[in-house]
Formats: structure tokens, C-alpha cells, sequence
């Protein structure tokens, strides 16, 4: 499926991550680091929503995500315009018995639908979309009342520049070069004065660093490279 530069999605960024598909799913592949990282995400999400709830999350890929918040009991919807990516998310979920279907399209298409959701996640995304307000406005909008959005991303700055994108692209090689802009990160700041914009307001905020000796990521203070966000309505 084809789709052209909206605020909500480049194609360009969409290809890039649809030509990965076939190796999503493999631990040692290009998607290595949030493999590593996926535990420490349903684990976040999952302690602050209640029990079987049921999430969207928004730009799911071949479904990491997805699939862990299915396995805790919630039942998920994973979109993504990338096909291929969705074709491999469905294959690798086949037979597993968990509440979790995967759709196509855009989040502007379910907006246009009619649909809401109690809970929505869309970590790793924000710095992929063209136009960061614009995606936040159509999650919003996609909320039900009381609702609750968990994003993450990286935050715009020297040390994030270094480690997120020299580093781990160009001297550890953790990912393809050319999966970061660094121009395109935003800072929690950023990020919080649009979500007040569409009413909904931080109920908590979290770094996420990376142990390259262990392999293993761990919540902290330190918001300076990557961190993940809760917003309430």
C-alpha cells in the first residue's frame, strides 16, 4: 500500500522501515536495539493502564510492541502504512491465541472512521512524521475520553546526537545509517506544550538509557537521549 507525505506519515520513512521487514524479528538483526529495548516499554506501559485494556499502537511495524502488550492480557490494534511490515507482524503472531490484530493504513484513516481508544502507544514515531503536531493532534483526536497516550523518542540534544545517532549508527552500528534525523528529535518540553495544546497534559516521563556492555535498558531521571512519556485527557 502506497501513501503519499502527510503529517502523519512520510513515505519516505515508511519504505525505509517496510524494507526491514524481513528481518523485524530477528534479534540480532537491524532492529537489535529495540528488541532490547521492547521489555522495558510493555513493562511501562503496562504498569500504568488497567488490566486488558484495549491500545492502539500507532506505527507497531512488525508488531514488537504490539505483540508484548497482547501477551499481558491487552487487546491490541498495531497500525503501520508499512505493508510489508504488517504482513511480517501477522505471520509472526499466527497460532499465538493473544488478542491482537493488525491493520494497514493511517492513523488519519481510523480518525476518519469514527474510532476511538481508552489507550494509545506510539514509541519510536513521533521523529519519523513530518509534521510532529499534526501527529499528535490525530492521536489525540483518536482518544476516548479520560484516554491515555504513552510516546517515546529521542530528545534534541548534543549528547543524544552522539550517542543515538553517531554512535550507535555510525561506531557501534546498533542501527542502518540513516534510521535518525537528529534535527527531527524533540525535546520533552516540545512535546508537552503540543499535548497541552490538545488538552491532554504529562502524568509522568522517564529516561531510558542503554548499557551497551549488558545489552540491557533501564528507566531513569536522565531525559537527555531517549525517554518515554505518559499523557492523560
Amino acid at each position: 500500500m502506497q501513501h503519499t507525505q502527510t503529517g502523519v506519515v512520510s513515505s519516505e520513512e515508511v519504505a525505509k522501515f517496510d524494507a526491514l521487514a524481513g528481518q523485524w524479528w530477528d534479534p540480532a538483526g537491524p532492529m537489535a536495539p529495540l528488541h532490547a529495548m521492547n521489555p522495558l516499554r510493555a513493562d511501562w506501559v503496562d504498569a500504568r493502564i488497567a488490566l486488558a485494556s484495549r491500545i492502539l499502537d500507532v506505527g507497531c511495524g512488525a508488531g514488537l510492541l504490539s505483540e508484548a502488550l497482547a501477551a499481558r492480557g491487552h487487546d491490541v490494534l498495531g497500525l503501520d502504512a508499512a505493508g510489508s511490515a504488517i504482513i511480517a507482524a501477522r505471520a509472526h503472531a499466527e497460532g499465538k491465541g493473544l488478542a491482537l490484530a493488525y491493520r494497514c493504513g493511517l492513523a488519519e484513516d481510523l480518525l476518519a472512521e469514527g474510532l476511538r481508544f481508552p489507550v494509545i502507544t506510539a514509541l519510536e514515531v513521533i521523529e519519523h512524521v513530518p509534521d510532529p503536531a499534526r501527529f499528535i493532534a490525530v492521536l489525540a483526536a483518536l482518544l476516548e475520553p479520560g484516554g491515555t497516550l504513552f510516546l517515546s523518542t529521542l530528545n534534541r540534544t548534543k549528547r543524544a546526537w552522539l550517542i543515538a545517532k553517531f554512535g550507535a549508527e555510525y561506531v557501534m552500528r546498533l542501527l542502518p545509517r540513516g534510521t535518525h534525523e537528529w534535527r527531527a528529535f524533540l525535546s520533552p518540553a516540545e512535546i508537552g506544550r503540543i499535548l497541552r495544546t490538545e488538552g491532554l497534559r504529562v502524568a509522568d516521563i522517564a529516561g531510558m538509557s542503554y548499557a551497551p556492555l549488558t545489552g540491557r535498558w533501564t528507566t531513569g531521571r536522565d531525559v537527555s537521549v531517549n525517554y518515554i512519556l505518559q499523557a492523560v485527557a
